[in-house]
This record gives structure tokens, C-alpha cells and sequence, in this order.
């Protein structure tokens, strides 16, 4: 069980000359824990003993730890124990009053209380007998190695493990969707067309060469002795054409013979077991807040109807002279808007990314230390992938279906995907070193996703968009987010059909209708994700406009900027609540001083 919670999340961005990240200025270790109260250390020794803990279920995920030689446990019975670990460190917790912690203590008590409500309630709901959907499948990830470093022989002894350990893993996911199934509780049949095609490219791959597994084996480092080399290739082939491949193809025949033709053919995840609550408890996972789907839905329509009004605008300086429906179709077939390669595209991306790179010291004083690449997703996802990805290592760009990937969105997407969107941001989270490991590793979608989203308007100032088609690109974007309020709760509350859906987004966006189906796809089979772009965007909109109005003149969209920044990854009251105290401390940047003068260099906006 890979947690949504713990963000390998996909996320870092090119380090700009004359400015470099560290975290702000902290009392010597002696001088803090003299600083320490009993409310204080008792926090701290559970959720210490905790991350432990958690990481000791889930090795992979801890950053830096290298290539893992076992896959994760998801039985039922791990399952449980997780579940009344998780039940009884609540209760820990909640003996602990608030008002006895210190002030960054109190903040830690609000993130980590909701972070066990979220690793509780996906285990109450049985989230793991629903282990993929039409964005992601738990077993596409594994032969995923750019996010893993091969150094030694070791690596490559753990890799093949891991390999080894591919069978008992999937019988594991395997019975636990045959669970799921027996109550009804699987992804909508509608979304899963195609979607076993993953598997097949593993199952019926001409050998292990032909797959993403041996990808770690075609470059090793020096080193790896010769011989070392040749006994691991041999080895990993033995692994991969006889216990990896077959364990695809038996998850293949499971899917196509027994699990997709008896899924569900409902929409709404309140029509599924416990539905209202588990669609409840959906939205507060990636919302962090406690709208209603009804309020949700509403938002909506009001959102899309200001940003259709800004569109119009824009379209109108195009100089085009039809309607806004001929204009999408413009938009959608004028080649133009369209490359002829994907390195073409990939070309373009990079050089977005780049003119970035110059504009970041203007907006931020504090840049991350961690670089990010360009690549393009695996052909093996790529026709049922997203746009994009974006991660603090990696920038994914879908190259697939060239005339579904109009260079007018293409700003926005690196902007939200790369810097000063997620690669930035997670960059960031990890080098905070005054946080504890709960903060820093965890990705909660509403802060990230609004953060990102926020990246994409904020384009505007720092001059990425240089036409109007570019502008319209960056508001098709915001509407796309605005208008999944309305689909998401249209579809998992309003029972919309997926037809419905689909003609919301092509009414109302420049989107292409390969992106279109694929979205809404991944919105009906993954309730409530698509709610954390603009709730978080809007909170983050809101929070610096209360901070310009309160400080005028004092305002420094730097030091705004670094405050958001410097939280690592939290949920909407507390960003809310840290922009409260921005303010009354007289918008002070949580740069150190030591630093002041890479930021002061900087060209201002």
C-alpha cells in the first residue's frame, strides 16, 4: 500500500545563481531542549516513535533509504494492525491539550491530527480492496526506477528481491480486490477500459529487455565490477521472464476474466458502500476542510461563470471573430497550436522551464538546492496518462497523441508541473530541517495542488504568458480546475453521467477531448482528488490578498511567498492561520539573515 499521504508525490526546482535554501535560523539543540515542556516532549515522543513506526511498514517510502528488497504487506490482517496502531496514537494524542503546547508545537498537534484521520479513515473505508483506478494502478509503479539510485551491487541484489517479491504481492492485491468486488466496491467499469494494457506490455513483452524492469540493467556504474555485472543481468533476467512476467500475466487473465466485467457500473462513490460518508471523508482528505458537496458544487458554478466571463475577454483580444464555441474548435484543430514531435514538445518545456529559472529570484528569497528533469511518461501509461506529472526530481510530459497536447496550455502545465510549482515546492518541504519528518515528507493534495495551481496565475506577473492564446491557455486551465468542482460532486453527488461530464469540460474548456475523456475518467473512479486544486488555489489567493491589504506598503511577494513555502505540506487552516501570524508580525520573511543578502540581490518584480 503505497500512502497518498507519504509523497515520494510526485515533487524541486533548478537552483537560480546568488540564491541558495536553508532553513531559518534555530536555537542550538541545548537551547531548544531546555525550551521543551512536558506537553511538548510527550508530542513529540509519539509522533517520533510514530514516523518510526510508519516507516518501518513502509520502508520504501523513506527518503534517501535507497532501493527496498521487499514490497509492502496489504493483507487484511496488516491492514488491521495498521488500523488500531493509527486508532490508539489518536488517542494518545488526543489526551494532549492544545493550549499546553508551545506555538510550533500547536501547529504540528493540528497537521498530525489530520494526517491520522486521513491514514485511519482510508483503512476504515477498505481503500486497499480498491488498490487502482483509471490514473493510477498499483502495478504500474514498480517498474518505475528514475525515482530509484542503482550505486552499489547491493542495490541491484535489493532490486531483484524486490522482483522476486512481485507475485506474492500481487496474490496479496488480488485477494483483497476480490473483497472489494464482493461488496461492490470497485472502480466504475466505464473507466477501466484499456486500462489493463499496462499489464499486458509486461505479461506479453518478448522478454525481460522489453521491460521497464530491466531499464536499472542496461547502464551500471563503474562500481559494479564486470563480473558483478554480468551475474546480475543474468540473474534479473531469470527474475523477470520467470516470476515477474508470469505474475503479470496472471493479474491480466484475474482482470479480464473476473474483476472488470463484474464491476460496478455506477457512477457516485455515495452509491457505494457506507457512500455519503466515505464521499464525506473524500473531501475532507483533499479539501481539508468540511464543505459539503452541495456548497462544493455551487462554488463551482459561480467560479466558472466568472472565469468563462475572463475568457471571453481574452478570446476578444485574439482578434477572432466567431463565437466561443468556434473558438474552442479553433483552438482544438488550428495547427498552429500543435508540434509535429515529441521532442518538439519536450524542446519547448524545457525552454519554458529555463526562462523560469531567471524570473524565480524576483518571487522567491529562498530556492531549493534540488534539480529537476524532463521526460516523457512511459509509453507503456502514456494513452491513459494525465497531461503531466510533475515531482521534485522529475517533470513528466505526456507525449502521446500530439494533437491532444496544444502548445497554449503548455506555460501553465510546466509552471504548475515543474517551477515554481511542484518541483519547487517539494524541493523546499524536504530541506526543512526544522520540521519533523511528518511534515516534511508527506504531500496533502489541497496545499500542494493549490500551490501549483496559484503557480499558474502567478505566471501572469512574472510576464510567461507573451500572447493572448498563452493568457487563454492559463485561464482554460483555471476553469478546467474550477469546473472539476462541478463535475466532481455533479458526478459523486448529483448522480451526472459520465456523458455529462464529459460535455461540461468541452463546453467550457480548450481542453482536447482525449484529455477530456481521460480526466473526467479519473475524477469518477478517483472521488474527491480533483476537488484539491482550486479550494487550495483559492485559499492561497484569499491569504495574500488579506496580507496586501494589512501590510500596503510592507508587502514582499518574497517573503509571502517563502511563509507559504516554509510550512512543508499542511492543510488550509493552518496556511490560513500562517498567514494570520505573516501578518502581525509585519510580513517578516522566514529566510535567516544569514541569507538576506542572495534575496536583497535579487531583481525585484
Amino acid at each position: 500500500m503505497r500512502l497518498r499521504l507519504l509523497a515520494g508525490v510526485a515533487l524541486a526546482a533548478a537552483m537560480v545563481a546568488g540564491a541558495v535554501s536553508a532553513a531559518p535560523d534555530v536555537p542550538p539543540a541545548s537551547a531548544q531542549a531546555a525550551k521543551v515542556g512536558p506537553a511538548d516532549a510527550k508530542f513529540q515522543a509519539i509522533y517520533k516513535a510514530e514516523w518510526e513506526w510508519r516507516m518501518s511498514e513502509f520502508p520504501g517510502e523513506r527518503r534517501g533509504a535507497g532501493v527496498h528488497a521487499k514490497l509492502g504487506q496489504v493483507d487484511p490482517a496488516s491492514q488491521a494492525r495498521r488500523l488500531a496502531h493509527w486508532q490508539e496514537v489518536r488517542k494518545s494524542v488526543d489526551a494532549i491539550a492544545e493550549k499546553d503546547l508551545s506555538g510550533e508545537e500547536a501547529v504540528n498537534y493540528e497537521v498530525y491530527r489530520n494526517q491520522l484521520d486521513t491514514l485511519i479513515n482510508q483503512i476504515r473505508f477498505k481503500e486497499y480492496e480498491k488498490p487502482f483506478n483509471s490514473d493510477s494502478q498499483f502495478w504500474s509503479g514498480l517498474g518505475f526506477t528514475s525515482s530509484r539510485t542503482f550505486h552499489n551491487a547491493q542495490d541491484y541484489k535489493n532490486w531483484i528481491s524486490q522482483m522476486n517479491d512481485v507475485p506474492r504481492w500481487f496474490d496479496d492485491q488480488t485477494a483483497n480486490m476480490r473483497s472489494g468486488l464482493a461488496r461492490g466496491f470497485t472502480p466504475p467499469r466505464a473507466t477501466l477500459v484499456g486500462r489493463d494494457k499496462s499489464v499486458s506490455n509486461v505479461s506479453e513483452a518478448a522478454d525481460a529487455e522489453h521491460t521497464l524492469f530491466w531499464k536499472p540493467f542496461e547502464h551500471m556504474p563503474q562500481s559494479v565490477s564486470p563480473a558483478d555485472q554480468a551475474a546480475l543481468r543474468a540473474e534479473a533476467k531469470r527474475t523477470i521472464e520467470g516470476r515477474v512476467m508470469p505474475a503479470y500475466a496472471k493479474l491480466l487473465t484475474f482482470l479480464d476474466t473476473e474483476y472488470i466485467p463484474h464491476t460496478t457500473t455506477v457512477l457516485a462513490a455515495e452509491a457505494l458502500p457506507d457512500g455519503k460518508a466515505y464521499y464525506q471523508a473524500q473531501i475532507k482528505e483533499f479539501t481539508t476542510t468540511d464543505m459539503t458537496p452541495e456548497e462544493i458544487h455551487q462554488l463551482g458554478l459561480s467560479e466558472v461563470a466568472k472565469i468563462h466571463a475572463q475568457m471571453l475577454e481574452v478570446m476578444k483580444e485574439t482578434g477572432f471573430k466567431g463565437d466561443f464555441p468556434a473558438f474552442l474548435e479553433f483552438l482544438r484543430t488550428d495547427p498552429q497550436f500543435y508540434v509535429k514531435t515529441p521532442q518538439e514538445l519536450l524542446n519547448r518545456a524545457a525552454w519554458i522551464a529555463k526562462r523560469v529559472d531567471g524570473k524565480l529570484p524576483a518571487y522567491f528569497g529562498w530556492l531549493p538546492r534540488s534539480r529537476f528533469g524532463i521526460e516523457p511518461v512511459a509509453p507503456d501509461i502514456a494513452p491513459f496518462y494525465t497531461s503531466a506529472r510533475g515531482g521534485t526530481n522529475t517533470y513528466l510530459l505526456n507525449t502521446y497523441d500530439l494533437p491532444s497536447r496544444p502548445l497554449y496550455n503548455l506555460t501553465a502545465l510546466t509552471l504548475h508541473e515543474s517551477a515554481p510549482g511542484h518541483s519547487l515546492q517539494g524541493g523546499l518541504a524536504e530541506e526543512q530541517d526544522r520540521l519533523p519528518e511528518f511534515r516534511r515528507n508527506v504531500y496533502i493534495s489541497a496545499y500542494g495542488e493549490g500551490w501549483a495551481l496559484y503557480c499558474e496565475r502567478l505566471g501572469v506577473e512574472m510576464g510567461m504568458y507573451d500572447t493572448p492564446y498563452d493568457r487563454f491557455g492559463m485561464l482554460t486551465f483555471q476553469m478546467w480546475r474550477a469546473a472539476r468542482l462541478v463535475v466532481d460532486s455533479g458526478v459523486h453527488h448529483k448522480g451526472w453521467t459520465r456523458e455529462q461530464a464529459i460535455k461540461y469540460l468541452h463546453d467550457n474548456t480548450a481542453l482536447a477531448d482525449h484529455d477530456i475523456e481521460i480526466e473526467v475518467d479519473r475524477y469518477i473512479s478517483w472521488p474527491g482528488q480533483a476537488l484539491s486544486y482550486y479550494l487550495g488555489m483559492m485559499a492561497i489567493v484569499e491569504a495574500r490578498a488579506k496580507a496586501e491589504k494589512a501590510l500596503g506598503p510592507k508587502f514582499d511577494i518574497r517573503a509571502f511567498h517563502d511563509t507559504v513555502l516554509s510550512m512543508g505540506s499542511v492543510p488550509i487552516p493552518v496556511l490560513k492561520a500562517r498567514i494570520d501570524r505573516f501578518i502581525a508580525e509585519g510580513g517578516k520573511d522566514p529566510m535567516p539573515v544569514t541569507f538576506q543578502k542572495a534575496k536583497d540581490n535579487a531583481a525585484t518584480p
